[in-house]
């Protein structure tokens, strides 16, 4: 056959007596009994946008019909019956949450088109355009009875998902992205072929929004303002803040949602202090800290923007941490801390590693951040994923190229494994008057997962190398929600966690205290 055109339209009952006889024929082993003319106008004057017909060069080839459902109210153990209230339809509800498939049909003379797949198509772009959950229905497995006394429904469902057994049905709903999630015995009454087994097959809508009774906004597509620091000497704490303030203006007439500092941004201060030894020059750095914290909170609410205070040392309890603060726009604060120092920290400066990690809610979604050395240990951004986040935030502090390739090698593996974005902003310059602290070696980056809607290297963006400057990027939330569904490889959902786990161990919750 030359095919001219193929087209997607709503049923009306003109095309569906085109089809009936067809239907008819094809369904004569399940029942004598099919599709009226009165149930097909009900469906039609309760949902129209559910009954569609697919042609090809004019001519009706296929159909497809569907209602949307309470699916609380059902539930997984339900019936054909049931769905449907006898075919009657008086569980179609507008407000409901289902998307429900009763019929795909298309006549033999055109099986081999992959019209069948228009028409899931079709249903996956109304259930989006209609926020519901999803798509389900009951599937029949027509080869089944050929198999009953060797196999019971489970197996025989089984060994077809492992390509051992050939179902022309349920083959091809799998190969159109739907997922089979529960044996229902008695589903379909007269279904000798599949011994009245259905299998229920869902299909998830990535983009579904619980409907909420008070107004939110989670952006979709998220602006990042990276700094790239330059270390250079100041005379106090207010040349400090003036600079501070100086690139959250500039990220802020962008309109960023989010601005990154370097870890240990502020060490310029400790040239003051240059006569003490290391650990006590630090000690003196870590009493700027709550001041700091204090300016950057005021200048996330006068600004409106999310800022991302890279880290300062503090001290809890008699002991220095490496901690940092995220200041939200709308005026509330979480602290996150380093988790491993390295050996030079612990040596010169006795720094202690944090006790405690998590993913922070933002109005851009959750976020997490690591600090630098930390971004080399693969478990914490691992719990983070599982946590629900979006773009893990890393401000690093390198002096060395190799180091620098530690953490910027270990953030891309960050972004690939996890499906997520991954910003890295450091340091650049020298301070000759701050001992342990003498050069510094950057390229702030976001990384991204290696997929078709991504970047083919997984770089975002990145900037100059070892040059002071502003890294402006826009990541899409939505691509990664696609990608955990559909990528080509999908990481997080293919972990054998029947075999390995990686878990974090409970921690007494504290409540947030300002530094000092």
């Amino acid at each position: 056959m030359e095919i001219e055109n193929i087209e997607i339209t709503y049923l009306n009952i003109t095309g569906f007596r085109e089809v009936r006889p067809f239907m008819a024929d094809s369904y004569k082993h399940i029942s004598d009994e099919i599709w009226s003319e009165e149930q097909i106008r009900t469906l039609i004057e309760k949902f129209p946008e559910g009954q569609v017909a697919i042609k090809v060069n004019g001519q009706m080839a296929g159909c497809a019909l569907s209602i949307i459902v309470d699916y609380d109210k059902f539930g997984d153990n339900h019936t054909y019956e049931q769905i449907t209230d006898n075919e009657k339809f008086s569980t179609h509800r507008s407000d409901g949450n289902m998307l429900y498939g009763i019929e795909i049909f298309i006549k033999k003379e055109f099986r081999g088109l992959r019209l069948g797949r228009r028409l899931y198509d079709y249903r996956k772009e109304l259930c989006e355009k209609l926020n519901l959950k999803g798509i389900v229905f009951g599937g029949r497995i027509p080869n089944y009875h050929r198999y009953s006394l060797e196999y019971t429904p489970e197996e025989y469902v089984a060994k077809v998902r492992r390509k051992e057994i050939h179902d022309p049905v349920f083959d091809f709903q799998i190969s159109n992205d739907f997922q089979p999630s529960k044996l229902i015995k008695n589903y379909l009454k007269g279904d000798e072929a599949s011994e009245s087994v259905g299998v229920l097959m869902e299909w998830k809508n990535i983009y579904y929004e619980k409907p909420v009774k008070q107004p939110t906004t989670v952006k979709r597509i998220v602006r990042l303002g990276l700094i790239q620091w330059q270390m250079r000497l100041y005379r106090n704490l207010d040349d400090v803040m003036e600079q501070v303030e100086y690139f959250i203006d500039t990220v802020s007439r962008y309109n960023a949602d989010f601005v990154l500092f370097p870890e240990f941004f502020n060490a310029p201060l400790m040239s003051e202090y240059n006569h003490l030894t290391e650990s006590g020059a630090i000690r003196e750095l870590a009493k700027f800290t709550k001041p700091i914290v204090q300016k950057l909170s005021e200048y996330a609410v006068s600004y409106n923007i999310n800022i991302i205070s890279g880290s300062m040392p503090e001290m809890r309890n008699e002991g220095l941490y490496n901690a940092g603060y995220l200041c939200r726009r709308d005026g509330t604060m979480e602290r996150y801390e380093k988790i491993h120092v390295t050996p030079d920290e612990a040596r010169v400066w006795g720094l202690q590693g944090g006790n405690d990690f998590a993913t922070f809610d933002t109005d851009c979604g959750k976020i997490g951040i690591l600090i630098c050395y930390d971004v080399e240990f693969p478990e914490l951004s691992r719990i983070m994923a599982d946590e629900g986040m979006n773009i893990l935030f890393v401000p690093y502090l390198t002096d060395t190229q190799n180091a620098f390739s530690r953490v910027r090698n270990c953030a891309q593996a960050r972004a690939i494994e996890n499906e997520c974005y991954v910003a890295i902003a450091g340091s650049v310059g020298n301070l000759p008057k701050v001992a342990n602290m003498d050069i510094q070696y950057a390229q702030s980056m976001v990384f991204t997962p290696c997929d078709f809607s991504f970047p083919a290297n997984g770089i975002k963006a990145e900037s100059t190398p070892n040059t002071e400057m502003i890294l402006v990027v826009d990541v899409d939330i939505d691509l990664l929600r696609e990608l955990n569904e559909f990528g080509a490889v999908t990481n997080l959902r293919d972990r054998r966690q029947d075999i390995y786990s990686v878990k974090k161990k409970r921690k007494k919750s504290e409540s947030l205290q300002l530094p000092g």
